[in-house]
């Protein structure tokens, strides 16, 4: 599942000189192309850990019904607002009442509606993601990202000298999040 990125804060500068420590450039004519790098080596990570990594808000539209649903990103952090959304596009707020919700231990967020409704759709609206700028990324998790990036800022040209390192997926696993379908 990709994540959308276009929300995502401004990469810190440090980040940024982390790419470049770990290439060992000292200049800056190639910033915008090594955030560019580190803006894909961070969706890399959140689509290979299955996690939003920083948090951002979310909308997902899910069917009316009194069952539990599962929200379809994580960790959620916050389920903000629930929509009653009708076949004509229209919407309306619930009341908290007329819907229950749940964060579990695993970061999964859930959401029903108590009673049936004449709505088709619910929109839910929640932040999600681990941490809630850069700096507070796990280091395992930020250093794959810093080695990713740079070993994209290094091939930029087409060379491949056989696929990214393996370092990069030891450091993220710990973080990954399958699901079994």
């Amino acid at each position: 599942m990709s994540f959308p990125i276009g929300s995502w804060p401004d990469l810190p500068a440090a980040l940024i000189a982390e790419v470049k420590a770990f290439v060992r450039i000292d200049h800056d004519a190639d910033d915008d192309a090594i955030d560019t790098f580190l803006r894909s080596a961070a969706g890399l990570c959140e689509d290979f850990t299955g996690q939003m990594l920083i948090v951002r808000t979310v909308t997902d539209m899910l069917p009316a019904w009194q069952a539990w649903q599962k929200l379809k990103r994580l960790p959620v952090q916050a389920i903000v607002s629930v929509e009653a959304v009708e076949a004509d596009g229209s919407s309306s707020l619930l009341a908290v009442e007329d819907y229950a919700i749940d964060i579990d231990s695993e970061g999964l967020g859930w959401v029903r509606l108590r009673e049936e409704s004449d709505a088709s759709r619910m929109r839910i609206q929640y932040s999600c993601g681990l941490a809630v700028d850069w700096d507070e990324l796990p280091a395992g998790l930020r250093q794959g990202i810093v080695r990713l990036a740079g070993y994209l800022y290094a091939n930029r040209d087409g060379v491949d000298v056989g696929g990214p390192p393996r370092t990069v997926t030891a450091l993220w696993r710990p973080y990954r999040r399958m699901r079994i379908a």
